[in-house]
């Protein structure tokens, strides 16, 4: 299974998301991710084996740790984190890689970023540790609104995001995910495999 930890943006959240997409949606080339959906991604792990009753990788093409190994290794470094529960303020807008090459449309985050970031950085360790490939890119805690297909928008997306400033809102992160992603007909299907409490 494609696989990611990630912190999920609670529903009360979801309008003040696509209110913002709204305004973007004259954007010719942009593919709009689903409010209901939305997560801040921790570490993306991409194809996570199943395991056979001996623990052992059905896969020898991905990494030899298997579901149940990494599912272990999240709860371990949620608890070595030790953030407990905190606050997450939701806001602005920004872009992958530049403003001159769009790849993604993002809202960001403020207050939070650190605990986030340490989440980000212990998960990441024992991931490695399994097999699983490092982040190429610094971790910036974000919350994905469209993917940029071709650049045949990009003029209207330089503009709202240069101009806007939104306020999504805040709410207080007390778990993180172990999420399968699905891909259909329709766009990913995200599925929370495992939680791990923020304990305090």
């Amino acid at each position: 299974m494609r696989a990611f930890f990630a912190v999920d943006i609670p529903e009360e959240l979801a309008s003040g998301i696509a209110d913002v997409q709204e305004e973007l949606h004259g954007a010719d080339g942009l593919r709009f991710t689903d409010p209901e959906q939305a997560h801040v991604t921790l570490a993306f792990l991409g194809d996570v084996p199943a395991e056979t009753t001996d623990g052992s990788s059905t896969d020898d093409s991905t990494p030899s740790a298997g579901v149940d190994a990494v599912t272990d290794a999240g709860r371990r470094a949620v608890a070595e984190a030790n953030t407990g529960p905190f606050t997450v303020s939701v806001g602005g807008l920004g872009v992958f890689p530049s403003m001159e090459y769009i790849s993604v449309v993002w809202t960001g985050i403020g207050e939070g970023s650190t605990e986030l970031a340490r989440l980000h950085e212990t998960i990441e360790e024992r991931t490695v540790a399994l097999g699983y490939e490092p982040d190429e890119h610094e971790f910036t805690p974000h919350v994905t609104l469209a993917r940029m297909n071709d650049a045949r928008g990009k003029d209207l997306v330089q503009r709202v995001v240069r101009n806007r400033d939104p306020d999504i809102g805040t709410f207080t992160a007390e778990q993180v995910q172990l999420k399968r992603s699905r891909l259909t007909s329709s766009g990913p299907v995200y599925e929370t495999v495992e939680s791990f409490p923020l304990s305090a």
